[in-house]
């Protein structure tokens, strides 16, 4: 069984995205990783080479198309880039996002479930659980903003497209994959950066999805995120991935979150108290068919 690693990364330096600790939480788990190097503004190649493994990573250097700002779509395109670029010796592609971790904890079922499956072809991938973290490394999302599952690893087939925002993965001809579940974690951390930070993310984010007018309607031209916007989180009581160690222990912003302060509409409440009831959500998107155990 051989296993590729991929992901797309541009200007991680001026936007601080932890790609390193995202590609080491992924390693020890692919023969070889591929990275689309996209055209950057600051040292993100050199935070790369320097800081890497070299042995095991190829290089897709790659120039986004800033004029494609429809939907996300532009992260779709350069995940589609990479994962053709991988070769058919591959039998698994584990593709990460560089905001996305893997918890050391759960290689051995992650390894599990790619060998159960490898020589059931009709599994075109491999389903994760989520936990989105907000505002600091001590608090995560729980309500219907934050999907439950997503895709993570998919089958060497080229005909598997990266889909709208590269948030997963559909075939070619728009059908959801058919997934078994990988018993195993993706911890989220684009919504925890020093305020600043997530601020300047926002304001070059969004233009992957909408143009000039809509931003200057929707996102604030403030040199500062206000996190206090959110609706239901909880504790993190839980371990994380030890690649993340060091940018823990270096959180020099404060984040307060007061429940009595909530920004949620009554459908909301009502919805939220349901799930919490019954393990239901209503409505919810699955970009998916899971196979039954």
């Amino acid at each position: 069984m051989k296993v590729a690693g991929f992901t797309i990364i541009r200007n991680a330096v001026k936007y601080d995205y932890p790609v390193l600790e995202a590609i080491r939480s992924v390693l020890p788990l692919c023969d070889e990783f591929f990275i689309g190097l996209g055209n950057s503004e600051d040292d993100t190649e050199q935070l790369l080479k320097s800081n890497l493994p070299q042995e095991k990573i190829k290089y897709l250097p790659s120039v986004w198309n800033d004029q494609l700002r429809v939907g996300g779509l532009v992260l779709s395109e350069e995940t589609n880039k990479v994962f053709d670029a991988i070769p058919e010796e591959f039998d698994w592609c584990f593709y990460i996002q560089s905001d996305e971790c893997v918890h050391e904890d759960d290689y051995f079922t992650i390894r599990e479930a790619m060998q159960k499956h490898l020589h059931q072809p009709h599994i075109q991938g491999l389903l994760f659980d989520y936990v989105h973290f907000y505002g600091s490394y001590h608090y995560v999302g729980v309500s219907r903003r934050w999907y439950r599952r997503e895709i993570r690893i998919i089958r060497n087939y080229k005909n598997i497209r990266s889909y709208k925002d590269a948030q997963g993965f559909r075939t070619i001809k728009n059908q959801k994959l058919t997934v078994a579940l990988a018993n195993a974690r993706i911890f989220h951390y684009g919504w925890v950066k020093p305020p600043v930070k997530q601020q300047e993310k926002q304001k070059n984010f969004h233009k992957m999805w909408h143009d000039d007018e809509w931003m200057k309607k929707n996102i604030p031209d403030t040199p500062e995120y206000d996190y206090s916007n959110i609706d239901f989180l909880e504790p993190f009581n839980g371990t994380h991935p030890s690649v993340m160690k060091n940018r823990i222990e270096e959180m020099n912003w404060i984040f307060h979150y007061d429940k009595t302060k909530i920004k949620a509409t009554f459908k909301d409440k009502v919805l939220f108290w349901i799930e919490r009831k019954t393990g239901y959500r209503p409505g919810e998107n699955r970009n998916y068919r899971l196979i039954k155990k």
